[in-house]
Order: C-alpha cells, then structure tokens, then sequence
C-alpha cells in the first residue's frame, strides 16, 4: 500500500476539526455551560449548579437540561424538572424557570449536546498493516492517510485514496480511484463506486450508495439503450447522508452535493444534479437528472422534482410537493403540482369544501325534480 502523501488531498480546502472530543460525560455547572454555548443564564444565582445530561422536557430531570423552540411545546415548561431550559430571546420572562438564553436555541441546545455527550466513537478494528487483515482487502496501490481504522470485510480498491482517521465499517466498497478527505465515516454496507470524491468530515450512514450509473437511456426503433456513465460523484465537506441515500453519477462531468448540506433517510440525487451548500432534504425526497438548487434549499419529505429544474437559494418546499417548475429564490412553494404555498394553502381549504358543495348540488337537484 502506498503512503499517503500531502498534494494527494490539494482538490480539499482544509478547514479545523471538530471543537468537541468524542464520547464524553462531562459534569459542568450552568455557568461553565451558558459559557460553552453563548447562553445567558438567568437567574445568576443558579451559576453553580452542576449539569450532566441533556434531555426532553417531559423526561429531564434535576441535573439536565432541556430547550423550547417551538411554542406547541410551551404548556410542558411549567411541568418540567429541568435544571434549566435553553430558550430564545423572546421567552426570557417566562415564570421562574432557570433559563439559558440564546439567540439561536436550537443551536445551543446543539452545542450543549456536544459538551455534555460527546459523539458516537467508533471502536478499533484493524490498523491496516498488510493488504489483507482482519478479513478486510485492501489493494497494493490503495493510499491511507494516518490512524485510519478498515472494519472486516470492507473492500478498498486499486489507487483508491483514504484520508486521516477515516473508519470504514464492514461490508464497505470503495471503488478504483475513489478518494476519501479526512475523518470520513462509512456505515455498513456503503458503497462508492469508481473515481468519486469525497470530502472531510462527510458521513454516510448504513446502506448508501454513490456514483452508480444513472437512469439515462435512449429509446431507438423500440429498445432503451443505455447511456454509459462517464461521468462521477464529487461530495463537498461536511456533508451527512441517512440510511439508504442514493446519488447517481453524472453521464458526462459530476453529479455535486454542496458543502454542510444533510440529507435524511431514502433520498435519491438523480444524475448530474448540482446540489447547492447547506441543503436540507428530508426523508424520500427525489430529484430526477440535473436539477441544480442553490444554497439553504429546504425540501420536505416525499418532494419530487422532475428534471432539468432550477431551485433558487433559500427556497422552501412544503412536504409531498410535486415541482414542475423552476422555484424562485426566497419563496416558499407546495401542493401537487406546486405552487406559491399561500396559493396551495386556498387550494386544500376549496378542496376540503367539495364535499359539503357536491351534497348541496345533490339536494338542489332533488328539489328542481320534485317541483
């Protein structure tokens, strides 16, 4: 195996890892903490009172804290044990409650999360000492970076290019040429075909597939012929993926997810997309071929997109929405096919009165026969 050297990853920018170690317990007061997170505690008196945990408001206890963000929630704060709750500027005079204020809630609830639990670590399988160990097959010509950890039976081709502190978990493939940036996690049973790119920091979860041959074909004289797939994946930093993703490889160039964006479970990329930085797709969400959004795209569960279109930065797409259309930046759109979302909005409330009008078509017309 060769050792990897520093212009292998010249293609990645470099960025500082993670602030926070892994699968840690930490004990902090709430005045460490309101630190840690950018909070401002309230009351000063509660300062020394120590934190382990965090948790919901209906299950936290009297050492763990809890967040509010959004107001269906509210009726539990009064009920809580919390030792204190992470709230937004807004709920900063609400009862007597020990309150974390932050500007972004959600977010300090993260960072609270991080300090106080850690990350999933990821135990010891083998250093990768030989070509074959530990039942894993690494190729010769294979380049790992250091402190890399290949679970058994994951596959690791020829010139394939990993970088420091990856872990591929069994059952892994990662194909001719792929390349790896650093501290990458694989879950079991990813597969990255040939010549794909992936960036530091990125995560794909059990079952994800990249960069096989996407639904391209040509219908000549009856037959669909194939289209071969010339093309590869490029993954940016930072980019999570949930179980069973899948992204097709592009027919000619690359088929690109943008930097920080996260998928959830069941997402299909069609080929030759170019997703934007910071895209939030929930779960089954599909994209036929060359779709392009901007950045800060918001789909729903279950939209699908047909091909070819545009999505503009920061567009918000309600759950199940059918897109037929190029979306304008800062708009929000849903309904099937999708429209601006007030207009979808007039169009369920009309759709849920048809009923009620067809029962008083059916009474007027037994009139008009009786008469």
């Amino acid at each position: 195996m060769g050792e990897i050297k520093k212009n292998d990853f010249a293609y990645f920018t470099k960025s500082p890892h993670p602030q926070f170690p892994y699968n840690i317990h930490m004990s902090l007061t709430l005045a460490e903490l309101a630190e840690k997170i950018g909070a401002k505690l309230q009351p000063a008196s509660a300062a020394s009172r120590v934190v382990t945990a965090c948790a919901t408001l209906a299950d936290a206890g009297d050492d763990q804290i809890s967040f509010l963000v959004n107001p269906r929630y509210a009726s539990q704060l009064t009920a809580t044990h919390a030792a204190a709750v992470i709230v937004g500027p807004r709920a900063a005079a609400i009862d007597d409650r020990t309150l974390l204020i932050a500007d972004d809630p959600y977010f300090a609830f993260q960072q609270a999360l991080a300090w106080l639990h850690g990350f999933r670590t990821h135990p010891s399988a083998l250093p990768v000492p030989s070509e074959t160990s530990g039942g894993a097959s690494i190729h010769p010509s294979a380049k790992l970076g250091q402190n890399v950890v290949i679970h058994p039976f994951a596959v690791v081709c020829e010139q394939a290019v990993i970088g420091d502190r990856c872990i591929l978990y069994p059952h892994v493939f990662l194909g001719p040429h792929a390349r790896l940036g650093d501290d990458v996690q694989l879950f079991p049973s990813v597969t990255i075909y040939d010549h794909c790119t992936l960036g530091h920091r990125v995560t794909l979860h059990a079952g994800c597939s990249i960069g096989h041959d996407g639904f391209g074909y040509a219908t000549h004289n009856g037959t669909h012929h194939k289209l071969p797939g010339t093309g590869n994946v490029v993954i940016g930093d930072d980019v999570e993926m949930g179980a069973n993703c899948q992204v097709d490889r592009a027919t000619l160039g690359s088929t690109t997810i943008g930097a920080g964006s996260k998928f959830s479970n069941n997402v299909t990329i069609g080929h030759g997309c170019k997703i934007g930085r910071h895209n939030l797709f929930v779960a089954q969400v599909g994209l036929a071929g060359s779709v392009t959004t901007g950045d800060y795209v918001v789909l729903g569960g279950q939209v699908g997109v047909a091909g070819h279109l545009v999505i503009g930065d920061r567009a918000q797409i309600a759950a199940k929405s059918g897109i037929m259309t190029d979306i304008p930046p800062d708009s929000q759109w849903g309904g099937q096919p999708a429209q601006p979302l007030a207009d979808a909005k007039r169009t369920i409330l009309a759709a849920q009165r048809v009923p009620n009008l067809l029962a008083r078509i059916k009474k007027l017309e037994r009139k008009l026969e009786n008469r």
